[in-house]
Parts: C-alpha cells; sequence; structure tokens
C-alpha cells in the first residue's frame, strides 16, 4: 500500500528526472555555436518582380529548430545567387539577428500570400539587434547584403519554392 512517505519518494524521483531532462534541454539549447553548420539541403527559390523581371536562387532549407538556430553563422560569403530559407511550421512573427554571422545580409520576410512583405537590407554582421518583420510571416529569406537593391527586389514580389508551395505546418 502507498502511504504518504512512499507516495512522497516517488513523486519526488519523477521530478528529479524530469528537472534532470528539462536541464539537459536547457544546457542544449543554451549551446553556441562555433563553427558553420554542414550545408543544408538545396531548392530552387524565384523572386519574380512586378514587371516580370525573375531572380532564381538556390536557396538551403532551414527547417529544424537548431538549423534556424544556427543560420548562416560562421560563414564568410554567401554567394549571389544562393540564400537559406527559414520555413516557420506557421505564420508568425520573425525576429533574426546577426549574432556570429560574419557577412551583411539582406533579410527577406516572406507574408503567407507569397509575396515579400518587408527586406532588412545590409544587416550589420555580428550585430546583437532585432530585425523584425513586424507581423506574421510565412518564412524568412536570408541574400547576400545589397543584393536585393541591386536586383531591384522590393516589397510585394512574388516569391515561389516547392517548400512555400506546400501548406504550412
Amino acid at each position: 500500500m502507498w502511504d504518504m512517505r512512499m507516495c512522497a519518494a516517488a513523486c519526488g524521483l519523477v521530478v528529479a528526472l524530469a528537472g534532470g531532462q528539462m536541464l539537459g534541454t536547457a544546457r542544449a539549447q543554451d549551446d553556441t555555436p562555433t563553427k558553420a553548420q554542414s550545408e543544408l539541403p538545396r531548392e530552387t527559390l524565384t523572386i519574380t518582380g512586378a514587371k516580370g523581371a525573375k531572380h532564381v536562387f538556390s536557396v538551403e532549407l532551414a527547417t529544424t529548430p537548431d538549423q534556424q538556430r544556427i543560420g548562416e553563422m560562421f560563414r564568410t560569403a554567401v554567394p549571389a545567387d544562393r540564400g537559406m530559407l527559414f520555413v516557420w511550421p506557421y505564420p508568425q512573427q520573425s525576429d533574426m539577428w546577426m549574432e556570429n554571422t560574419l557577412v551583411s545580409l539582406d533579410i527577406v520576410f516572406i507574408g503567407e500570400d507569397g509575396r515579400i512583405s518587408a527586406i532588412a537590407e545590409n544587416a550589420v554582421p555580428q550585430s546583437l539587434a532585432r530585425i523584425s518583420s513586424h507581423g506574421p510571416v510565412r518564412a524568412t529569406l536570408e541574400l547576400q547584403g545589397g543584393l536585393t537593391e541591386r536586383l531591384g527586389i522590393v516589397v510585394g514580389d512574388k516569391v515561389e519554392s516547392k517548400t512555400l508551395a506546400a501548406p504550412a505546418g
């Protein structure tokens, strides 16, 4: 039969085990990356302007929380025809930063309708300042710093890729 002492001991063991797991998880989440992540799977992404100009990129897909947390950190270059697409599980505010990111990036926020809703140009390398979408977005795209201005990519341009064509979530 269970008495109060046995119940307290069992409950204490469960709490201790759960606490240990939570501490282990917290430590894993607090681990600061020290090197660039391996190249992620890629797909083709196209941005089409209002006048029909098409810009094609090969983008890495950052789909897991760990891939998204590391992003472009420690990379020394982002070629003009490449980028990284952060796909969110549902439309949400996207807040990015440049911690441990060694190169300037243009950060392109993509709304639920597949159109660019905001662009942060030439984000400052290694800055801890928050770069916000200022509203819910389906995905965030990182491109070489200054590229959106050079190519004439603007808010309202259409963004298409296989991943963005799939339903969120």
